[in-house]
């Protein structure tokens, strides 16, 4: 399993709106065509933590591929609203936004 962390700001009030979204786009093929697994939204303190989790180490080759999708850029900008970049300096695409992994444990069998 691969997973990637998204890294934002949003206002701690707009979670269900946010929710609502992503609950709305993963009923469509849309998270099969990127290679989701599981998607998972946290929120602390202001901050927003999107986990999204795959089978393989390809879901961001998938998702490069799917970002002209009009169902992917319709996502994008109904997040907008409710979604910032952590840092607007150096925002350019999502992958400016992802977490760097420095430790991992899996239990055994």
């Amino acid at each position: 399993m691969h997973s990637t962390l998204i890294v934002a700001r949003m206002e701690p009030s707009a979670g269900a709106d946010v929710a609502a979204l992503f609950g709305a786009f993963d009923e469509t093929e849309m998270p099969h065509v990127m290679g989701t697994r599981r998607r998972q939204l946290f929120a602390y303190r202001g901050l927003y933590f999107h986990l999204q989790e795959f089978d393989s180490d390809n879901g961001g080759k998938l998702i490069e591929k799917a970002k002209t999708d009009p169902r992917f850029v319709a996502i994008s900008e109904d997040l907008k609203p409710y979604i910032e970049a952590y840092d607007p300096k150096t925002w350019r695409s999502p992958a400016d936004a992802m977490a760097t992994r420095f430790y991992h444990w899996e239990a055994s069998a």
